[in-house]
């Protein structure tokens, strides 16, 4: 087929579709965060300017996934359950599979807590900057860090709390938790998301995820029911 010439007229409406198209992305994180930086004035909140500061200085971060309406859901159900299960104070809290920090941001933003440090770790030595980002507003009591979990000397770390809510990566649940002190308080999540690929031990219920984790004192079980998966907690001691 013969192709035909274009008109110097299609030529530059099409060079400057592409150009808006390019440049809509850019306005669009402009735009955000003068959003986020007016709703960081309007609260007050070390968290939301924390989040304009990471629009603003990590473009490349997946703000869209790791700060969506389910993720963020299951962290408030963390904190909340947490507040009424142990209270909210702590000396020291780690976090396993932190990834940018956003946990412990909600912990340090609520008032019911006080908490003397958060540690947070994530295999994925990318996202540590990130972290720091959104937790300047306590950088005195927060660190990230690149480790992997498996080989954290626990019993050095002095955590009165450790917290993590990816047991649906790890493949043998109960072996990772034989290496924290016997008496360690946990606050553990799964789920039943069989169908993601990167999920390797999911539980396809509350009870076997009970059973999964055998912990010695069960302070609380509960399920959280989302529009693809049912997320479950437990807060006890190993």
């Amino acid at each position: 087929m013969l192709a035909l010439p274009r008109s110097p007229a299609y030529n530059s409406a099409m060079t400057n579709a592409i150009q808006t198209a390019r440049l809509s992305a850019t306005d669009w994180r402009e735009d955000a965060f003068d959003l986020m930086r007016g709703v960081a004035a309007y609260t007050a909140s070390p968290l939301m300017k924390g989040l304009a500061d990471v629009l603003a200085r990590h473009p490349d971060a997946d703000l869209g996934n790791a700060f969506n309406h389910k993720q963020v859901g299951c962290k408030m159900w963390a904190r909340d359950a947490l507040c009424e299960t142990l209270g909210g104070d702590f000396g020291r809290i780690v976090i396993l599979g932190g990834w940018y920090g956003i946990l412990a941001g909600i912990l340090f933003d609520d008032p019911r807590f006080s908490i003397g440090a958060i540690d947070s770790y994530d295999i994925d030595p990318s996202v540590a900057s990130v972290a720091e980002t959104l937790n300047r507003g306590w950088k005195e009591r927060f660190s990230a860090m690149t480790a992997d979990m498996y080989a954290l000397d626990y019993r050095a770390l002095g955590a009165d709390l450790v917290i993590n809510t990816s047991c649906e990566h790890i493949a043998d649940l109960r072996a990772w938790l034989s290496l924290l002190p016997e008496g360690s308080r946990v606050l553990l999540q799964s789920n039943d998301y069989f169908s993601e690929p990167t999920h390797i031990n999911c539980v396809p219920s509350l009870d076997a995820f009970v059973a999964q984790a055998g912990l010695a004192d069960l302070r609380f079980s509960g399920s959280l029911r989302m529009k693809k998966y049912t997320r479950f907690m437990l807060i006890g001691t190993v």
